[in-house]
């Protein structure tokens, strides 16, 4: 496989960890994590698969980002700015926290409700992180037959969950 092979089935998976990790699409860490691999795919070794290698530079490139772009906002504040990051979110009352919580149980409820062939295209594409063409080889079905039961099953979880929209 060539590199270009390597960014263009690894891509979509990046960006969604960064997204997880740092809250945001920031293409010059995606940038970074390649780079990484392009310099560093001597040190591979096949004691796991490529892509969760790869998932690893990309989490660990994230986290690291994290933790610089704090300690910047840190160094940059005085005192006064500490004690107004000190003072409490009123936004996150614990009456939030418990309907977010009553949300969260309700999309996943929904989720098992699915029609097992749903229910697996679902996960493989919005939670696992995986491209129409990975679900389609890794199901053996072609990938039409995915993109139709995304759509199904997206039309499903919309009905169910009308309400939350």
């Amino acid at each position: 496989m060539n590199f270009k092979e390597i960014i263009e089935h690894n891509k979509q998976n990046v960006r969604n960890i960064i997204r997880l990790i740092t809250k945001e699409t920031n293409e010059d860490l995606e940038q970074e994590v390649f780079v990484r691999v392009w310099k560093n795919q001597d040190k591979y070794v096949e004691k796991g698969s490529f892509k969760t290698w790869i998932n690893t530079i990309a989490k660990n490139l994230s986290k690291d980002y994290l933790k610089s772009a704090t300690r910047r906002v840190q160094q940059n504040s005085t005192a006064d700015d500490e004690v107004i990051n000190s003072i409490k979110d009123s936004k996150a009352t614990p009456e939030l926290t418990l309907l977010s919580k009553i949300r969260q149980k309700r999309i996943i409820q929904a989720i098992e409700s699915l029609r097992p062939k749903f229910k697996e295209v679902i996960i493989l594409s919005d939670i696992d992180g995986y491209t129409y063409e990975e679900i389609a080889q890794k199901l053996n079905i072609p990938i039409g037959t995915v993109k139709s039961r995304i759509y199904n099953a997206k039309k499903e979880l919309a009905n169910q969950l009308e309400d939350l929209l």
